[in-house]
């Protein structure tokens, strides 16, 4: 298939699966649930985060935690006292428990002391003149994720990094939530300073397997090289937001037609 071929063919998949009956059935229903900004960060943190495994066990897992929050995330984060971090204890999904959890809640209470949105914690790298740079900023953000004191050392493998040559699947697939505006209602928009252009595309197993099949990526492993080459190439088809083919490709993985 030439590019022409790919686009028309992939332009066609992101109109029917990037809709609001996609929401259901997808993690990002659980920041759809909220309409402050930062209950929106929170929990679209958290949920990208919590992303691996299957969608309705996640999506359970997440509704768990909006519990123990009293369902009011960034209320809790930003007010809580020591007592109250006592409901979040045996929280668990996969790998990632309270231990966890506990540092995540303090990250957060940090960060919002000092910023109003979360969307700041990814600007870190910037510095005069040099632009944005989506490998700087992940990097940067790690960093600055695990500048609290004593933070345990189990908690860093749940937050990737380029450094690490990590496809960053899940930081991106939160930074597409926060950042794409195309009025469809399934992505937030809600941060400004992150241009749609500069995302980096999601590369989880039905995104990889169809990106295979279509010639999207030639790379035979999936790391932070894989998930640039298949961006840079879903730029020819469209530079200014290659990321909305994540809906095309993921949709078309999950179901099977490729």
């Amino acid at each position: 298939m030439t590019d022409v071929d790919i686009k028309e063919f992939l332009d066609k998949k992101v109109e029917l699966f990037n809709r609001p009956d996609f929401i259901a059935n997808d993690p990002i229903s659980i920041p759809h649930q909220f309409q402050t900004k930062q209950d929106i960060e929170i929990m679209g943190f958290f949920a990208a985060v919590l992303a691996w495994g299957q969608r309705k066990t996640i999506i359970s897992k997440c509704n768990e935690l909006i519990q123990r929050f009293d369902g009011r995330p960034w209320d809790f984060i930003s007010a809580h006292r020591e007592t109250d971090l006592k409901q979040l204890l045996g929280f668990k999904h996969r790998t990632f428990n309270d231990t966890d959890l506990l540092y995540f809640v303090a990250f957060l209470r940090h960060h919002y002391t000092h910023f109003n949105s979360l969307e700041d914690a990814f600007l870190l790298s910037e510095s005069a003149g040099a632009g944005f740079m989506m490998e700087d900023s992940l990097n940067a953000f790690k960093s600055y994720f695990f500048s609290l004191t004593d933070f345990p050392i189990r908690t860093r493998k749940h937050i990737s990094s380029p450094l690490q040559n990590s496809a960053c699947k899940r930081l991106n697939m939160f930074l597409r939530w926060m950042v794409r505006k195309d009025g469809a209602g399934v992505d937030f928009g809600i941060w400004h300073r992150i241009s749609p252009r500069d995302l980096v595309c999601p590369c989880d197993v039905h995104v990889e397997r169809v990106a295979r099949r279509l010639g999207l990526i030639l790379s035979e492993k999936v790391n932070w090289k894989t998930a640039v080459e298949l961006t840079e190439n879903l730029r020819r088809l469209d530079a200014d937001d290659p990321v909305k083919y994540d809906f095309a490709l993921f949709g078309l993985g999950v179901e099977g037609e490729l």
